[in-house]
C-alpha cells in the first residue's frame, strides 16, 4: 500500500489503512463483541457460521484497521463508588480544541469527550463519587482553564448503555 494511500490515526499518531466496507459477518461479530468483550473465538465462529480460523482472522483485521480500538469492561459506575454522572458543555477559545482535549483527559472521572457543533463547543461525560466532588471538578478544575470560556452542568439521573446485552 503507498504512503498517500494511509490513513492518520487520530489518537496515537499510528497509520491506519483506508476504511474498508464491512460485511454482514464483520457486523455481527462486532455486535457480538460489543456485547461480550470476552467471548471465545470458538463463540464467535458458531454464532456467525464461520470456521474458527475465519474468525479469528476476521477479528485480527478488525483489530490492525483500527475498527475495534480494544477491549474492556462496562462499569456500574454507581457501585463502583462514582455515584454522581453528568455532563458538561463547554464554550472554549477558538482553535483552542487539541490543548483542551488533552487537559480533559487527564480529569479523574472524565469518561467520553466529544467535540460538537452547536450552542456550546465540546461535551465532556464525568462519573464522581458525589455533587461535592463534581462541583470542584467543575469549579476548580474545569474554569481554571484559561481556555474554558464557559460552563454548564447537566445532572445525569439516571443512564443505561443501550443496544448492548448484559
Amino acid at each position: 500500500m503507498a504512503p498517500e494511500q494511509m490513513a492518520e490515526h487520530a489518537e496515537g499518531g499510528a497509520t491506519l489503512p483506508p476504511p474498508r466496507p464491512l460485511d454482514a459477518i464483520d457486523q455481527d461479530i462486532l455486535q457480538m463483541l460489543q456485547a461480550d468483550g470476552r467471548a471465545s473465538i470458538r463463540s464467535v465462529a458458531e454464532r456467525v457460521h464461520v470456521s474458527r480460523a475465519n474468525a479469528y482472522a476476521r477479528i485480527n483485521r478488525l483489530l490492525e484497521d483500527g475498527v475495534i480500538r480494544g477491549f474492556g469492561a462496562r462499569v456500574d459506575h454507581e457501585r463502583a463508588g462514582q455515584g454522581t454522572s453528568a455532563y458538561i458543555t463547554l464554550k472554549i477559545v477558538q482553535n483552542s480544541w487539541r490543548t483542551v482535549r488533552e487537559h480533559l483527559r487527564q480529569l479523574p472521572g472524565a469518561d467520553h469527550i466529544a467535540l460538537v457543533g452547536g450552542d456550546f463547543d465540546v461535551l465532556l461525560l464525568v462519573h464522581t463519587p458525589d455533587n461535592k466532588a463534581l462541583r470542584e471538578l467543575v469549579l476548580m478544575r474545569l474554569q481554571a482553564m484559561p481556555e474554558v470560556l464557559s460552563t454548564r452542568t447537566l445532572l445525569v439521573f439516571e443512564e443505561e448503555d443501550i443496544g448492548l446485552e448484559g
